[in-house]
């Protein structure tokens, strides 16, 4: 990470929560696999499992989800990642209901990881040409709730105590895709990876295009803020600090 304060060490257990099957790819696979490198574990929660993100004929939702996390699966072992759960909720009917707080906060409980990376839930209008996915900002702010302050009070869904699942606090949230971005990870190493993992989602790209340029292209824009040459940027927010940090 470059920025005005020393890098912080990897986490031991970081945790990536996305709205569909290629978010993460997109956006934040690159810091993953230079993270799994450094030997952190990482696991993936995906909210949908992308059951509509299709214009091919004759396709069904579920035929589609079986595709989408296939690829999923895959992209993640691109970068070293093994563990990737799936809630199930539908692809373009997710919002920020207090039962997705609750399963978001039993997987924060189940892996108990120091960092969790979600995407921004505010906004609305990316540049002139692309409105934010509603799934994208429900996910984004269901996993800030979930984080803070769910995960770590005591009385907050009990019924997960009863599962065996104790109370965990989260140190670090990274938010990806904010405008208030004052961090950033060098992904010049991992770069690569993070194309690679992107080609997995073969259904997304039916007419062949290769996202190689369009990911370079945005991680040399990165990059340039933090004087590397390619870079992820977040919005890190450090709500436990190490004492005397």
């Amino acid at each position: 990470m470059t920025s005005v304060n020393a890098e912080p060490p990897y986490p031991e257990r970081a945790m990536v929560i996305a709205a569909h099957p290629d978010d993460i790819e997109f956006v934040v696979a690159g810091t993953v696999a230079r993270w799994v490198k450094a030997g952190t574990q990482v696991t993936y929660v995906l909210v949908t499992r992308g059951d509509v993100g299709s214009h091919q004929p004759g396709m069904t939702r579920e035929k589609l989800a079986c595709i989408r996390e296939a690829e999923q699966r895959a992209a993640a072992r691109v970068v070293g990642v093994d563990e990737v759960v799936f809630l199930n909720y539908h692809d373009g009917e997710v919002e920020p209901t207090l039962a997705l707080r609750r399963d978001l906060v039993r997987e924060i409980r189940r892996f108990r990881p120091d960092v969790v990376i979600c995407f921004d839930p505010t906004p609305l209008f990316i540049g002139d040409d692309y409105i934010n996915h509603p799934d994208h900002r429900a996910v984004g702010l269901a996993a800030l709730d979930a984080v803070a302050p769910a995960a770590a009070m005591p009385l907050a869904f009990a019924e997960l105590r009863a599962e065996g699942l104790e109370p965990h606090r989260v140190k670090e949230v990274w938010v990806t895709s904010s405008a208030e971005a004052g961090a950033w990870v060098d992904i010049t190493d991992t770069i690569e990876l993070k194309i690679e993992a992107l080609r997995q989602h073969a259904s997304q790209f039916p007419d062949g295009w290769d996202p190689a340029d369009m990911l370079r292209r945005w991680a040399a824009e990165s990059g340039a803020k933090a004087g590397v040459p390619y870079a992820e940027d977040y919005r890190r927010m450090i709500l436990v600090r190490e004492e005397g940090g």
